[in-house]
């Protein structure tokens, strides 16, 4: 029904548990889904996340018999300074999270670009330092797993929120193997250009987030902000663009009820312009 790179979020359905969350996304007719493991925005994944939560999600994805393109977590602030006891429990909730990333045959487990906020712990370059750093620690790590490593970059609410500090940050992931998500909502809300962003970012790119913003505002429907997915879409292919996108319509502009024919429709609409 839909192009086949073109996957939904079960943030989309975050107001659902995950087993219905999925049978919803597989009845609109979706193969492909990004798991939602982000506290706070949905809760299909928990954020204390031992061997029974993991072997508990895990179980419910595979029954779905949908595709796993990335499992989009959190692991905490990227940018805080951690002892060693708080570094150890990180590295613990990482390999939970790569743990189900793997189980699930996910490409990737994504992580935030920071804090939510923009101001730095220490300075901007020293957070930016700290940032790369635990990325590219987390990759290390994510090989052994057989998983890759993606951060969503820019991000309206985290710290790396505008073109400067997406650009910042990855100029210091440069040739470390961390790829980087764009989202066309974060982008928009945060007043900057996706096409600018694409001059940017556009060898690094590894997927595609899709939902519309206007400046300061990132929950709305497809068509119902300023986004130009038409001419996003055009320059992601120009520049080579092979990889998938998904739909993350956790949007505040529909009832829950009409979530399904909004997905159905922004599904319908990009399809076209893939």
């Amino acid at each position: 029904m839909f192009n086949s790179r073109l996957g939904c979020s079960s943030i989309s359905f975050r107001h659902q548990d995950l087993p219905t969350a999925l049978r919803t996304i597989s009845g609109l007719g979706f193969e492909e889904i990004d798991l939602g493991a982000l506290p706070g925005v949905c809760d299909h994944v928990p954020y204390d996340l031992d061997a029974d939560a993991v072997a508990a999600v895990t179980a419910d994805v595979v029954a779905s018999g949908l595709r796993v393109r990335s499992v989009n977590g959190d692991i905490g602030d990227l940018n805080a300074v951690l002892d060693a006891d708080t570094q150890s429990a990180r590295n613990r909730h990482l390999d939970a999270l790569l743990t189900l990333a793997a189980g699930t045959g996910a490409k990737a487990l994504v992580l935030p670009c920071g804090a939510l906020g923009h101001n730095p712990v220490r300075s901007l370059d020293e957070d930016l330092d700290t940032v790369a750093a635990q990325l590219i620690a987390a990759k290390r790590r994510a090989d052994t797993f057989g998983v890759e490593l993606w951060t969503e970059s820019l991000h309206f609410l985290r710290f790396c929120w505008n073109l400067e500090r997406a650009e910042l940050l990855a100029k210091r992931l440069a040739g470390s193997g961390v790829g980087i998500v764009m989202d066309f909502s974060h982008i928009v809300a945060a007043g900057e250009d996706p096409l600018e962003y694409l001059e940017r970012h556009q060898d690094r790119v590894a997927h595609v987030h899709l939902r519309d913003a206007v400046p300061g505002n990132i929950n709305l429907s497809i068509g119902n902000g300023h986004a130009d997915f038409a001419a996003g879409l055009r320059a992601l292919a120009a520049g080579g663009y092979t990889g998938h996108f998904s739909l993350e319509l956790e949007t505040r502009d529909v009832t829950h009820e009409e979530r399904p024919a909004a997905a159905a429709k922004a599904a319908s609409f990009i399809t076209d312009l893939i």
